[in-house]
């Protein structure tokens, strides 16, 4: 299947598996009340309980208090299959069915005296005698010691006790192997970055898969690993942690990707907003994460239709997939859409890194067939007419006027030759080797124009490699655009440079002058040949700069370790 069609083919799968998995609801909730106090009677099916409130703001020093909601069962229960009832409550407490004790979580009243009982989300079983069709009351003997104002509607589910049981496990078996396949992905393009520290945009695609990872397992979390109701604000606050590094991190990647203008400045502004809703009003947990994922959406669609303006490549695609979310959002519950969407999006950043990826192996490749070929060309200007014409005619002058030097300028030319014989089929060659040719190549070049040449080295590395004959054209450059100094003379000087992060080779021409260049009109040979022997040996991990200076010219190649 093809990588672009992929996220419509998950976003169908998606909608096919939800729709289901949906089932006709057997139960019918209504209004939640509260009151303050203890009372048994407060448990029977037919209290009257008018006078209760919606809501409580404050329960004092964890002071009992009970809840009441009216049910009404649709459908009456199979035989030998009865109803159970799945809650996740805010608390410790007591659960009544009509009357009736069916469960038991923790010690309502005790929390002060006693450890921590108990667990955030439970599952009782329901007499069947108790779920006939009709209305029923669910009332909640509650104590919420460790956070008393954190009180509000639990949530509940009524349904085939078995299925209750193993319907969390088998979600929580699935969301386990979705969010491995994310944490696979999260270790892989690290390891990639890491070999190319320059990529950021595999850095931020890993960090996003990683958190996402986390923010999957925080949400899932309760079926595997039993939390009491004290630690579940910390759960909250892992969550929306996690949601604000997502919110910010997915926005910055596509802003790499479809760079746009003053992106730093909107960008800050972006992470105000997000400190905004992350800080303010920051208990309201659902509050918080609804808006950061709401401005994480509206910024990223923002930043891919300027993508879109001006023809990015993946940029359509994207911006479809962001609008599926929307679709998303409507036609299932927010959590489920939250994490689809999530997935969606991280799979759209997935396609342009690999769109990103192909660009850079195409591009590598190339310089393979540029390297061959611009190799040939060099060697071919070595040997062109015009220089052999001119090398032989000064050689004939040496000969007849000083023919002991006319002999140390044949073994010079010959040495040359013979040095560009042995590293033309090589990729990289002892740094050694390279200053050999240059310093070959300047005793050439004295002889023929009757310049004094000289070549200075500092700082340098035997031991290190460098790709052929990038020095020497460099070198040959240097030459051919530069003017002598008064006394006759011009210098040349190759620095070496490192630390932790790179190291470069530093190669300055010293003249009186410089001719005007070629290449400061277009690119010429050389210069394609030492970026495209760069890319051959270090793909992206390099830089090459050129600029004249006060006294000749200067270059710097930096090598990315």
């Amino acid at each position: 299947m093809k990588l672009r069609l992929f996220p419509y083919f998950l976003l169908v799968c998606i909608l096919l598996f939800f729709t289901s998995c949906s089932k006709s609801p057997v139960f019918e909730r209504y209004r939640t009340v509260f009151k303050i106090g203890d009372q048994e009677e407060w448990a029977t099916k037919n209290w009257n309980d008018e006078n209760w409130k919606r809501g409580i703001a404050l329960i004092p020093e964890g002071q009992i208090f009970w809840s009441r909601t009216k049910i009404d069962i649709l459908v009456a229960p199979k035989e030998f299959r009865p109803y159970g009832l799945q809650i996740d409550a805010y608390g410790e407490y007591e659960i009544f069915w009509d009357g009736v004790l069916i469960g038991k979580n923790g010690n309502p009243g005790q929390e002060a005296n006693l450890p921590p009982e108990g667990e955030l989300w439970t599952t009782y079983n329901i007499p069947t005698r108790l779920t006939t069709e009709g209305e029923h009351v669910l009332a909640l003997r509650l104590s919420n010691y460790y956070f008393p104002d954190h009180v509000g509607r639990y949530e509940i589910e009524i349904d085939d006790y078995e299925d209750l049981l193993t319907g969390r496990l088998i979600e929580s078996s699935y969301m386990n192997i979705f969010a491995g396949a994310f944490l696979i992905a999260s270790i892989y393009y690290l390891f990639l970055f890491l070999s190319d520290k320059k990529e950021y945009p595999m850095l931020i695609f890993s960090a996003s898969c990683f958190l996402f990872f986390i923010l999957t397992m925080s949400q899932f979390v309760r079926t595997s690993v039993p939390i009491h109701y004290s630690l579940h604000v910390v759960r909250l606050e892992v969550i929306s942690s996690l949601m604000f590094g997502i919110s910010f991190l997915i926005p910055l990647y596509f802003s790499m990707q479809f760079p746009y203008p003053k992106r730093k400045l909107l960008l800050g502004i972006f992470a105000v907003v997000l400190l905004y809703f992350f800080i303010f009003n920051h208990h309201f947990f659902n509050f918080t994460i609804y808006n950061m994922a709401v401005s994480l959406w509206t910024f990223s669609f923002m930043i891919v239709l300027y993508g879109v303006f001006k023809k990015a490549k993946g940029a359509l695609l994207v911006s479809f997939i962001l609008l599926l979310c929307i679709v998303l959002r409507y036609s299932v519950s927010f959590n489920i859409s939250l994490f689809a969407g999530f997935s969606l999006i991280l799979l759209s950043m997935l396609y342009l890194l690999s769109l990103r990826i192909k660009e850079q192996r195409i591009a590598y490749e190339t310089s393979l067939v540029l390297s061959t070929r611009l190799q040939f060309e060099l060697l071919k200007k070595n040997i062109q007419p015009h220089f052999l014409m001119n090398t032989l005619t000064s050689l004939i002058d040496w000969i007849e006027e000083v023919p002991k030097k006319g002999v140390l300028f044949i073994e010079a030319l010959a040495k040359e030759f013979d040095l560009f014989n042995q590293i033309e089929n090589q990729t990289l060659i002892p740094i050694e080797q390279e200053i050999a040719l240059c310093r070959t190549h300047l005793e050439i070049m004295g002889y023929r124009k009757e310049i004094n040449y000289s070549w200075q080295e500092e700082g340098i590395d035997l031991d290190q490699k460098i790709p052929p004959a990038i020095l020497h054209t460099l070198l040959e450059n240097g030459i051919t655009h530069s003017l002598p100094l008064e006394d006759n003379s011009i210098k040349f000087r190759l620095v070496y440079q490192w630390n932790s992060q790179f190291k470069s080779y530093t190669f300055i021409t010293l003249a009186a002058g410089v001719r005007k260049r070629k290449t400061d009109i277009e690119e010429g040979t050389g210069t394609r040949y030492i970026k495209a022997r760069l890319t051959e040996s270090y793909h992206s991990k390099w830089e090459f700069t050129s600029e004249p200076t006060d006294h000749g010219w200067k270059n710097i190649i930096k090598i990315y370790t």
